[in-house]
């Protein structure tokens, strides 16, 4: 995820650090909101981000319970996040695609939907702050959870698909608050299904607005901010005029729904992801003979961590609490995107979103790792007095000068595309607290606009401590409703590889 890296990643860092201070004739409302806010988001977020100790390391225990999810589910379901691979490829490939069936988006449009929700600025920042606090023995843990969290994801959306609404224009309206109302209805467990599906949809209609939306805008106008002059630039103190603009050209293609957005992220995923594995991948092939030392200092370092708060413990944690809140597994937010896919048969889509965490985490963190572990010794990686975005633009600027720029674009493509994504994901939310209809759509449209505006205007630190809360205890009951159902998704596992024979004729 994007913006949730400072929450856990150090102690005491608040969101408010990250942002750009506003205008004066703004600062006094800002004050009045988080004051009157504060006490609520510090009551939600110390009980959702509470620590056990573990020795002498600091154990989240929301970390935990998606961690432990994670490996449970890749147990129970005989490791389909490696078994389901290549089949995953076929599937985005259009191997099985049926334009006959119901849905609105093609496999690949609701992966790259997805993806847009879950790469992000953190992929960028969130990764240089878990490095300069775990060293490079992180990574290795980050790649573990990773690889675990694709069988989290495979779960979520093949239920997300089961049990989607399909609605009489056509369009469809999925996710974890139909898959818990409607999935624990029909196991005699209808009461909590249903507060359960109610509790989640509220969560993600106010998250949303805070790192789905507020957190992008802010952070989109900071990198602008950098890049045009810093304090001497023309848009310093502008917040409000990029924000707007941001807002117009985000409220233009969420208008038109799903169908709109996916074609918009079909096109901008590759691209932005492309260009950032080909920056990455050069800085690595010019430090080709150093490689090999790089594998090694991560592997020493993810069983030794000497010098990390925790020692092993500690670095274990940083890694997977850095790849949970990147790739979102078993939050649930992604399955309300798969649920709009054109298929009759849900496991497919299942097996399409187990490409996710791959994509987001594996690679994309991974080759964030190597690019800070390649340009900087651990000792300048811990204590050099960078973290975040200014340690990796660093680390690329240290082999290509002129690194900075595209990177800053980059960063903005990811704020942007994370937008989009989490627009249609409050708005199922909000159409399933209030009722589906296309003018309670665009109230939301328009809401969801507004705060892009506030966000990139105002600082607003406890309403977003307050929306990364509860985007994450949104993990309590998706997880619950993913325990209680595995038994299905075991038995239509079971049934679907043993029509495999016919799924691979797509004549059939």
């Amino acid at each position: 995820m994007r913006s949730s890296f400072w929450i856990l990643a150090k102690p005491g860092l608040k969101a408010a650090s990250f942002l750009v201070p506003s205008v004066a004739t703004t600062q006094n409302i800002d004050a009045v909101i988080n004051q009157a806010v504060q006490p609520l988001a510090d009551a939600v977020s110390s009980f959702i981000f509470y620590s056990v100790r573990v020795g002498n390391a600091d154990v989240p225990l929301i970390v935990c319970w998606l961690i432990i999810g994670a490996l449970f589910f890749t147990v129970y379901l005989g490791f389909i996040n490696i078994r389901g691979f290549r089949h995953a490829i076929d599937i985005v490939r259009g191997r099985y695609a049926d334009p006959d069936h119901k849905g609105e988006i093609t496999h690949f449009q609701a992966l790259t939907t997805a993806v847009s929700g879950t790469v992000g600025i953190g992929n960028i920042s969130g990764v240089a702050i878990t490095v300069s606090l775990g060293g490079p023995g992180a990574i290795f843990w980050l790649i573990i959870a990773g690889l675990v969290g694709m069988t989290t994801k495979f779960v979520e959306c093949t239920l997300g698909v089961k049990y989607r609404q399909i609605n009489s224009d056509g369009s469809t309206s999925g996710g974890p608050m139909y898959y818990l109302r409607d999935g624990l209805k029909k196991r005699g467990l209808g009461g909590l299904g249903k507060f359960l599906g109610l509790f989640y949809a509220c969560s993600i209609v106010i998250g949303c607005l805070g790192i789905g939306n507020m957190f992008q805008s802010n952070q989109a106008y900071m990198q602008m901010v950098a890049v045009s002059g810093g304090e001497s630039s023309l848009l310093d103190d502008k917040g409000w005029l990029v924000g707007l603009v941001m807002a117009l050209i985000v409220g233009a293609i969420i208008i038109g729904g799903i169908k709109s957005i996916a074609r918009i992220t079909a096109k901008l995923v590759p691209f932005m992801v492309l260009l950032y594995l080909i920056g990455a991948l050069v800085v690595i092939v010019m430090n080709l003979s150093a490689l090999p030392q790089a594998f090694a200092t991560i592997i020493e370092g993810a069983f030794s961590a000497e010098g990390v708060a925790g020692g092993m413990v500690g670095v274990m944690i940083l890694g997977f609490q850095r790849a949970a809140f990147s790739n979102e597994a078993g939050i649930g937010s992604a399955a309300i995107a798969h649920s709009a896919v054109q298929t009759d048969r849900p496991l497919t889509e299942g097996f399409v979103a187990l490409l996710e965490p791959f994509i987001d985490t594996v690679v994309i963190c991974t080759l964030t790792g190597l690019v800070l572990v390649l340009a900087f010794d651990t000792p300048t990686l811990m204590g050099g007095g960078l973290a975040g975005i200014e340690m990796t633009s660093a680390a690329f600027a240290s082999q290509i000068s002129w690194s900075p720029l595209p990177l800053s674009i980059v960063a903005l493509l990811f704020a942007f595309s994370t937008m989009l994504a989490w627009a249609y994901y409050g708005t199922k939310g909000w159409t399933y607290i209030v009722g589906a209809g296309r003018n309670r759509e665009l109230l939301f449209g328009l809401i969801f606009c507004i705060f892009i505006v506030i966000g990139a205007s105002v600082e607003l630190s406890a309403i977003l401590d307050f929306a990364d809360a509860l985007i994450f205890v949104m993990a309590i009951p998706n997880l619950i409703g993913l325990y209680i159902l595995a038994p299905e998704i075991r038995e239509d596992l079971k049934q679907y590889w043993a029509r495999r024979s016919v799924l691979e004729d797509p004549d059939q």
